[in-house]
C-alpha cells in the first residue's frame, strides 16, 4: 500500500461510507485505471469505462469526480452531451 499512500497521500478518499482499510486500494486501482484510459485524449461513455475497467458506472461517475479533485491531480476533464441524457467524457489537454 506505500505505493498508493505515495501516489494519493495519507487520506486518498474520503466520505461517510469509506473504509480507509477497505476501500483505498480498491479505489485507487480503479482511479489509476480510469485515468489511464482518459489519457488517450478521446471520447468515452460511462458505460464503456465502467466495462473497461470492471467497475460500475456510479463508480467511474466518481474517480472522474476524484481526478478533478486537487488531491488528485485537479486534471481538466471535459465533459459532453451525446443524446438522451448520454454524456461522454475525455481529458483536456493540457496547453488548450
Amino acid at each position: 500500500m506505500s505505493g498508493l499512500k505515495d501516489l494519493l497521500g495519507d487520506t486518498p478518499f474520503d466520505g461517510a461510507t469509506i473504509s480507509p482499510a477497505m476501500d483505498n486500494e480498491r479505489l485507487g486501482g480503479q482511479l489509476r485505471a480510469v485515468k489511464s484510459i482518459l489519457q488517450d485524449r478521446q471520447w468515452h461513455t460511462l458505460a464503456e469505462l465502467a466495462n473497461r475497467v470492471g467497475g460500475s458506472e456510479a463508480g467511474v461517475s466518481a474517480r472522474i469526480r476524484d481526478l478533478r479533485k486537487p488531491k488528485h491531480g485537479a486534471l481538466r476533464i471535459e465533459r459532453r452531451h451525446v443524446k438522451n441524457g448520454l454524456h461522454e467524457y475525455r481529458m483536456a489537454n493540457l496547453w488548450d
